[in-house]
C-alpha cells in the first residue's frame, strides 16, 4: 500500500493559497501572492529536498497541477530549481479532476476521477503519494483520512483570510513529529507521520468545585 503525504507551505493562520507567486492563485481577491518566497531559506530549501528524497508520484488537484504543467516542463538546465524540475518531469503525475477537462499533454500524467480512485492507488503497490497546494483535494483527503503523513512549512506572516490547510469535518487523527527544523528566517518545519486515534487528557484532575459543576451545566444548556 502507498503513503499519501500531504507537503503544504502555511502562514500562521493557517493559509495556504499561492505561496509561489502573485499568479498562482488570486482567487477571491487574495492579494498576497508569493507570501512564502521571502522566507525560503538554505534550510527551508534543504527539508523541501528531504520531503522529495523519497520515491513518490505527485497527486495534485486540477488547479494546481495546471500551474506545474505550465511551469516546469519548461525549466531549462540552467533554472534555480533545474534537479526539481526533472524530477516532477521524469515521474508520475496523477491529477484528480471530477470534469475530466484538464489538458494532460504534461509527460507521464495521468486523470483521476474522483477520490473513489484516489482509495484505489493507496491501496495499490507503487511509489508513495505526495501532494503540493491543491487545498480542495487535500481537504477531501483529510475528510477521508487517507492522510498518512504530512510536512508543514509554517512561515512567519500573518494574511488575514485565503485558503486553508485545515477545515472543520476533517477526520480526527493524531500525528507524532518525526523530524523539525527551524530556519534562519523563521521557517518553522514540521514532519509528521500518522499515529492512530486522537488522544486525551485532562488539565484539572480531581473533583470539580460547586462553581465549576454549575459551569459545566450552563454549558449544556447553552449548547
Amino acid at each position: 500500500m502507498r503513503k499519501i503525504v500531504v507537503g503544504a507551505q502555511v502562514s500562521l493562520d493557517g493559509i495556504m493559497q499561492a505561496p509561489g507567486g502573485p499568479s498562482e492563485d488570486p482567487t477571491n481577491g487574495f492579494k498576497f501572492g508569493g507570501w512564502a518566497m521571502p522566507y525560503f531559506d538554505e534550510a527551508a530549501g534543504e527539508e523541501i529536498d528531504r520531503l522529495f528524497a523519497r520515491t513518490f508520484d505527485l497527486l495534485l488537484g486540477r488547479k494546481t497541477y495546471e500551474i506545474f504543467a505550465a511551469y516546469w516542463p519548461y525549466q531549462g538546465e540552467d533554472a534555480p530549481a533545474a534537479d526539481i524540475a526533472k524530477l516532477f518531469n521524469r515521474i508520475t503525475k496523477y491529477v484528480v479532476s471530477r470534469s475530466g477537462e484538464v489538458d494532460l499533454g504534461w509527460a507521464g500524467t495521468v486523470l483521476v476521477r474522483d477520490i473513489a480512485g484516489v482509495k484505489r492507488l493507496r491501496d495499490a503497490d507503487g511509489s508513495d503519494l505526495v501532494t503540493q497546494g491543491s487545498t480542495e483535494l487535500v481537504h477531501a483527503l483529510l475528510g477521508e483520512d487517507l492522510v498518512d503523513a504530512i510536512s508543514i512549512f509554517t512561515m512567519p506572516v500573518v494574511l488575514g483570510g485565503g485558503k486553508k490547510l485545515f477545515a472543520d469535518g476533517e477526520a480526527p487523527h493524531a500525528f507524532t513529529l518525526t523530524g523539525s527544523r527551524v530556519s534562519e528566517s523563521g521557517v518553522v518545519v514540521g514532519h509528521y507521520e500518522r499515529d492512530g486515534a486522537v488522544k486525551t487528557g485532562n488539565a484539572a484532575p480531581g473533583s470539580p468545585s460547586a462553581r465549576e459543576i454549575a459551569r459545566q451545566e450552563r454549558m449544556k444548556r447553552e449548547g
